[in-house]
């Protein structure tokens, strides 16, 4: 360990992340890591990290952080205001804080979650080869709490190119490129063209294991139930609310309610910045 992060406020929901637990799913342990995994490979790019080193991912409100000693961050994906020890400083560029300063990431000013990355990345101990929290299994560490220390590892020789890089915006609107089955069949056909012509909208409740939609509910054709099945990232679930749920990297790799489809794994990064009430249309594609 090379230095230390000691937390001063965890906010809403912070968590370590990486590129996630790839392999394990037969073991019923889902992929987990960042859901904006382009804002966190850009926020490592910028630092001459390790395209895997392991950020912390905020939701809604931020989070502050004190390192104990002098540390070049990042703080990016989702828009909010920064400062350090209370003085603006910038947002999505690598900037300075010294020993004993304070880093504030602040509420969102669009968006879900920012990513603080940090040169060296966050040093937790890896569980089955990743350092990701997994708020489902409960592998990897706990989600933040004030007072908990982090250990970092050593920034990176080389310098960090480029200084800085365009970020995407959060969504306005979200489109979802959509892979009918594999149980489309359980579904009406009134069904399947709501699924692609209805708007629907992010749900308040939705997390890292899925996006919840509110909108037109999906008939059956019939009620019955399936045996439990493995489920994908980007599975589409439609539970007996007729609502569809897109699964994110904390699903289950299990499930017994019909998957009407599946959404391309290069369009989660936009879902996981879809702030509540976000219209949502799926495409076939």
């Amino acid at each position: 360990m090379t230095g230390k992060l000691t937390v001063v406020r965890a906010g809403a929901l912070t968590t370590v992340q990486d590129r996630g637990r790839r392999g394990h799913a037969h073991l019923g342990v889902p992929r987990s890591g960042a859901l904006d995994a382009p804002a966190m490979s850009l926020a490592n790019r910028l630092l001459g990290n390790a395209p895997d080193a392991a950020v912390l991912e905020t939701t809604l409100t931020g989070c502050a952080l004190r390192p104990d000693r002098s540390v070049t961050v990042v703080v990016g994906g989702a828009p909010c205001p920064v400062t350090v020890d209370g003085r603006p400083a910038s947002w999505g560029v690598p900037i300075r804080v010294p020993a004993g300063a304070v880093l504030n990431a602040g509420g969102v000013t669009a968006g879900v979650r920012s990513y603080v990355a940090v040169a060296g990345g966050i040093a937790v101990d890896p569980v089955l080869g990743s350092r990701a929290t997994d708020l489902l299994s409960g592998l990897g560490p706990a989600p933040l709490r004030d007072g908990d220390v982090l250990p970092l590892g050593a920034p990176a020789r080389r310098p960090a190119l480029p200084d800085s890089a365009p970020w995407p915006a959060p969504p306005t609107e979200l489109t979802l490129p959509l892979r009918l089955g594999p149980r489309a069949d359980w579904f009406t056909p009134a069904a399947l063209s709501t699924l692609t012509s209805a708007t629907y909208r992010v749900s308040q409740h939705s997390n890292r294991i899925g996006l919840r939609t509110e909108g037109p509910a999906l008939e059956r054709v019939s009620a019955g139930e399936l045996p439990s099945e493995g489920m994908v990232l980007g599975a589409v679930q439609v539970p007996p609310d007729g609502r569809p749920v897109v699964f994110l990297h904390d699903h289950p790799t299990t499930g017994g309610y019909p998957v009407i489809g599946v959404v391309t794994e290069a369009a989660l990064a936009a879902a996981a910045q879809a702030a509540a009430g976000t219209p949502i249309r799926f495409t076939p594609g």
